[in-house]
């Protein structure tokens, strides 16, 4: 336990601030999102393998795998279906589904299941761009016609870098704004705990005598309750139903973070989200979103007021880095929200 407490100390020390601004609205697209034809391949299986440092994913769109690379892959589960270190060979994520997963598409508006799952239903297209890259491409159809496009890639030192773009091609969302969703099944962790830099207990507070950040270890009582941390700054309202299936989205925390990062601990080693804080995303967490053992580590991202024919971008990296090195896993952290920060 002590051990474990200065980990948390550790980390309080990259409290960082960024002053660079980020374009976070409309953007020209980097991926392959509106072109039906380009430089890239098609793979003949579902899945695609990236190797680079020490660090091996498999990207997988949203049909069923089962073979000895991906054993009892369910469909509907797109994103990373393995990922595996040099000091861990067991995979992250629950093996049936899989980990930075495209999960929902909402507008706050009760709706049939199959609508709020439209990523795991509609067809998705496996696109290799490169040795360490690969798309996940959805045209619009479905209710809600959103086109969209996922590149995951293999960075220098094994970091993966998500960076989704979406168009928006009819006028489907009710509330106007969108509503998007990625989960991160893990597999059996022996604490189901999430760490970020914030405040706790934040509700009545003046945010002009706020203390000095600290990190905040978030345990969730059971789906759906104080499952949703919110930046510090982040005043967004979003109207939805009052009863609104997908209890994750709006059950709100009572912590606010200071930083759009946060990392979990599984076996040996710690997995790291990290967000430009341009893009305004919210930290989601489940006890038991992939089964009984296996929690969810996500996060959220909207688009207020969204145009038609606009590209809209986040981008986000991930880090799985064994937690003994403790001072070398958190420099990355700290290395990327400000490398993401400084990026457009």
């Amino acid at each position: 336990m002590r051990r474990y407490l200065s980990l948390l100390l550790v980390g309080a020390a990259f409290s960082i601030s960024i002053t660079a601004e980020v374009n976070a609205g409309e953007v020209t697209p980097i991926t392959s999102i509106g072109r039906q034809e380009g430089d890239w391949t098609s793979p003949v299986k579902n899945y695609v393998v990236l190797k680079r440092d020490g660090l091996e994913i498999v990207v997988v769109n949203n049909q069923a795998v089962d073979d000895n690379t991906v054993p009892s892959h369910r469909a509907g589960y797109s994103g990373i279906a393995r990922i595996s270190h040099t000091e861990q060979p067991n995979n992250l994520f629950v093996p049936n589904y899989a980990g930075l997963n495209y999960e929902h598409i909402h507008d706050g508006r009760t709706r049939d299941r199959t609508i709020l799952f439209e990523p795991r239903n509609l067809p998705m297209e496996l696109r290799r761009i490169n040795q360490n890259t690969v798309e996940l491409y959805q045209a619009p159809a479905g209710h809600y016609k959103l086109e969209s496009c996922q590149r995951y890639e293999l960075l220098k030192d094994g970091t993966i870098q998500l960076t989704y773009e979406c168009i928006p091609r009819a006028k489907t969302f009710e509330n106007n704004y969108i509503g998007l969703f990625w989960a991160s099944y893990i597999h059996q962790p022996k604490d189901k705990s999430i760490h970020f830099p914030g405040f706790e207990n934040m509700e009545g507070k003046d945010l002009r005598e706020l203390p000095a950040p600290k990190i905040i270890r978030s345990v969730t009582p059971q789906h759906g309750i104080h499952a949703t941390h919110r930046g510090i700054r982040d005043t967004r309202l979003f109207k939805h139903d009052k009863n609104f299936p997908l209890t994750l989205v709006f059950g709100y925390s009572r912590h606010r973070f200071h930083e759009p990062w946060y990392y979990g601990v599984s076996r040996n080693m710690g997995f790291a989200q990290v967000f430009r804080t341009a893009d305004q995303i919210r930290l989601s967490q489940s006890p038991s979103g992939g089964g009984n053992g296996n929690p969810a580590w996500d996060f959220q991202y909207f688009i207020p007021d969204y145009e038609i024919g606009k590209t809209y971008r986040f981008v986000m990296r991930a880090i799985y880095h064994p937690i003994d090195q403790q001072e070398v896993f958190f420099q990355r952290i700290h290395q990327e929200y400000k490398n993401l920060n400084h990026s457009r």
